[in-house]
This record gives C-alpha cells, structure tokens and sequence, in this order.
C-alpha cells in the first residue's frame, strides 16, 4: 500500500477501487474555459460532473485525468468536479506533444523542478497536488524535445517516486525508444505505464513491453483504426498469457471540449461510437470478453488490480 496524491488530497492506493488510469475531463488552450467559455459547449462543468456521477453510479471509483499543463489542465476545475461528483481524480504533471519555443534550451533538471514542485508543493498556485508523471512520443518517434521532456520526468521521478505514463506511437514501437532512455536514467520499469498500446496488434510487442515489467494502458476505446473487437481480443490474449495484473483498462475520452475541437466527428456520430461515457469499457468490452472466456472474478479484477500496482509499483 501507498500514498497518492488525488485533486482533494492524499489517498491510499488500497481506497484506488475501480480506477480508469487514461481519461480527460475537459480539453482546450490553457486557462480557456474560464477566459472563452463560449468557445466551449454549453454548461461545460455540468457535463464533466454529469459525467463523472454516471461513472460513479456505474462503478467508477477513481478516474486518472492525463491532461498535461499544454491540454489544458485546470486543476481547480478537477477538484471541484470530484467534490460534486464522489469520484477520486489524480492530476498530471509533465508534457505532451506541444513543446513551445520557449522552452528551448531549458535542461531536463530545470524541467524536473517544475514537474517536482507540482508534486510536492501544488499546481498553479494552489494546494493541488499531481499523482502522475506524463510524457509523450509519437508517430515521429522521440524527437529531441521528447527526449528533454523523459529525462525530465525521470529525473522528477527519482525525487518523488511519483510513477510515469507515456502517450506512445504503439505501431511504430515508440515505447522501445522512450522506455532506452528512461533505462539510461535508472527508472525501474514496473514504475511505467504505457499508454495507447491497442493500437497496435503485435501480441508480440505488447509483450516485450510487459516482459520489461510495464504495465499497460489499455485505452482508446472505442477507438480509431483497429475495432473495439479486436482491441478486446487483444486484452484478452494477454490476459490468457498471465499479464492480467498489470493491464489497465481505460478510455482516452473527454468528457467536456471546445466546440471546435473535432470537426470531422459531429456529435451525433461521437455519440454513437460511444453511448456509455466512462462506462463503456464495462458495458460493451467486459461483456465481450465474458463471451471470449474470461470469468467474473477476471472481470473483476480489471480497472482494479493493474491500477494499484501500478501506483504501488509491485
């Protein structure tokens, strides 16, 4: 058991419960939907607390919101959204792909203090904790900003114990290039977690990143490119091979967005793909996976053991 840090304070990760470990409550430029709120959709607190009491009343104990400081993270927005909604967020800290120009040139020390300090002392001038560190590759593989960003929270990692997730390019096995790095700085591997791998179908990658000791995202759903069924089949071939523990079930969805943010996606058709919100997972995928052999007890062991362990770094 351990400490974490959630939006209204530490919590033991024995309390964790049923916990989707990839989500974001809302999206947009930094500061924009208390600055723009009519670039946003109507009553956007509303719909991320209508959101979070849905997961709640569907089982959802705790939600990781993997919404970096360049998405848009409002911390504040976050804690009074798990207040009203009973839900336990963790907040993040680190970087995704938007690296600006002004950061050129700054050291990975100069960013593991930042990303320190939003973990031991708040964020954004408050008391508001972060429970996880993020970084992220993508198709382009790490570029040398990325590389910055993972040493960075390597470096942040070593002086909190605060464990790590990575948004990773699963078809191009990004994550063997991100995870060299984090070797290099002395990172244990079971203290990561890699995000997005269903994108890929390489049982055999998937496997090398667990081998490693990883845990894995398993996100995107229902996803783009590869179906919910074979995203299904895939967890379930793992789950088979004995890596049940260390997968995490999880979404990547937002709940609340700028109007604007997926044109060629209406509401209507986003909708469709995914009726359940949070609950998808356990209202289309764990009946799927039921039909392809798992057990109750398999089931329910999902979204709760993968989670813990990795907070607890077993």
């Amino acid at each position: 058991m351990a400490r974490i840090n959630t939006v209204l304070g530490p919590m033991e990760t024995a309390d964790l419960g049923t916990t989707l470990t990839h989500e974001h409550l809302l999206v947009g430029p930094a500061g924009s939907y208390r600055d723009f709120p009519e670039l946003f959709v109507p009553q956007v607190f509303d719909m991320v607390v209508e959101g979070l009491k849905a997961a709640k009343a569907g089982g959802i104990d705790t939600i990781v919101d993997a919404t970096t400081a360049d998405l848009g993270r409002d911390v504040k927005l976050l804690a009074e959204a798990s207040q009203a909604s009973g839900v336990n967020v963790l907040a993040c800290t680190g970087w995704w792909l938007d690296f600006p120009r002004f950061f050129e040139g700054i050291s990975p020390d100069q960013l593991a203090d930042v990303f320190t300090r939003e973990i031991e002392v708040g964020i954004s001038g408050t008391d508001i904790k972060a429970g996880v560190l993020k970084s992220a590759s993508d198709m382009e593989g790490v570029t040398p900003n990325d590389a910055v960003v993972l040493r960075a929270i390597a470096r942040a990692y070593h002086r909190t114990k605060v464990p790590i997730m990575l948004h990773s390019y699963a078809p191009g096995q990004v994550a063997r290039q991100q995870l060299a790095i984090l070797e290099e700085e002395g990172v244990p591997m079971n203290r990561i977690k890699i995000d997005h791998p269903l994108s890929s179908s390489d049982e055999e990658y998937l496997t090398w990143l667990l081998d490693q000791g990883c845990f894995l995202s398993m996100d995107s759903f229902p996803g783009m490119g590869v179906s919910p069924r074979a995203r299904a089949q895939t967890m379930k071939n793992l789950m088979d091979a004995g890596y049940a523990d260390r997968l995490c079930p999880s979404h990547d969805i937002v709940q609340a967005r700028i109007k604007v943010a997926d044109p060629m996606i209406s509401d209507e058709e986003r909708l469709k793909a995914n009726p359940h919100g949070y609950l998808y997972i356990h209202q289309e995928i764990f009946p799927r996976l039921k039909e392809m052999g798992a057990t109750d007890e398999e089931l329910g062991r999902l979204c709760v053991a993968g989670p813990r362990g990795f907070f607890e770094g077993v």
